[in-house]
């Protein structure tokens, strides 16, 4: 087995279609059909389920295709890193984000990477939970910041806190007019706003899930982008909505902390697993510092930490400059 047959793996993979794929790395069909046969002996078993239209992933073959993408992804940035090196260019981590983790603690774990690694081009970019994962297998990004758990087996997760969620009110409502906790149950029968409409799933189904599980039923889901609107429409009396406690961010509203213990949003740090890159241990020990510095958004009343597999905070600050390994 070598990296031009999981090349050409993925590339039918990918197309569905010896014809397609063939094209698509011009070379002849029957030898790139070959080749694949070849694979398929040396690994005893089938990955192509040849006489369906288009061509369907055996179980192996999607679990070897998974492994396969990572591979070459790896390969590819191991290049890349080597040339960055050996040039004295700056090395590049890509950071895939959902929008709400903004008003939490990325910014703040962004500046640590900077002040600490400064030679070091960070680059962020707006992704779903879901897109992330996707763009973790295709090298898009290097590491994930996002709120929806997945059973994805070739993506690492760690938890890295449990938000809690608030719902946001305006000040006309009756549920507007106390400032205490409030239960999920009053939401039933309530017009209910949520975001992202799309891509699914996503934290609107956090929500409904939430809500589902309870029995509990709004009088009418208004689906909307992004936060942003959803808490808009909350100030025009068009619908409450439940946001994670960080994501304040109008103050002509109201915001009700919920009271039940499983309402909350997850913070999950992603990346590929066993991918054993400096920056993994790197990001946790800076969340683990920053955690212990208590800043004014880690209050108690809106996060608990159930097991975050982070290090202990270190007593002395990593001297400045130092230069990533690899």
């Amino acid at each position: 087995m070598d990296i031009r047959q999981l090349k050409y793996f993925v590339a039918v993979a990918n197309a569905r279609n010896f014809t397609r794929a063939s094209e698509q790395l011009h070379i002849a069909q029957p030898p790139l059909s070959r080749q694949i046969q070849l694979l398929e002996e040396e690994l005893g078993v089938q990955l192509l389920l040849r006489n369906s239209r288009p061509l369907r992933l055996t179980e192996a073959g999607r679990m070897f295709y998974e492994q396969a993408l990572q591979i070459i992804n790896r390969l590819d940035q191991l290049k890349t890193a080597t040339r960055q090196i050996g040039l004295n260019q700056r090395q590049t981590l890509s950071i895939g984000f959902v929008a709400s983790t903004l008003y939490g603690g990325l910014p703040m774990l962004v500046r640590k990477l900077r002040q600490h690694y400064p030679e070091l081009d960070i680059q962020l970019v707006e992704l779903t939970s879901m897109q992330q994962l996707v763009a973790l297998k295709s090298g898009r990004i290097d590491v994930g910041f996002g709120r929806i758990r997945s059973n994805d087996a070739t993506v690492a997760r760690t938890v890295l806190r449990e938000e809690r969620l608030v719902l946001a009110v305006a000040p006309g409502s009756p549920l507007g007019a106390d400032a205490s906790r409030i239960s999920l149950k009053a939401l039933h029968g309530q017009k209910l706003i949520v975001y992202p409409k799309e891509p699914r799933p996503s934290f609107a189904d956090h929500v409904l899930s939430l809500l589902n599980d309870q029995g509990i039923r709004p009088s009418e889901v208004h689906e909307v982008r992004e936060i942003q609107t959803a808490l808009g429409l909350v100030s025009a009396e068009s619908g409450m909505c439940l946001i994670p406690a960080s994501a304040r961010l109008r103050s002509d509203l109201h915001y009700r902390l919920i009271d039940d213990p499983g309402a909350t949003s997850p913070i999950i740090f992603t990346h590929r697993l066993n991918d054993n890159a400096w920056y993994i241990d790197t990001i946790k020990q800076l969340v683990a510092d920053m955690y212990a510095e208590n800043p004014a958004w880690l209050d108690v009343e809106h996060n608990f930490f159930p097991g975050a597999n982070l290090p202990k905070a270190r007593t002395a600050r990593a001297p400045r400059g130092r230069k990533p390994a690899g």
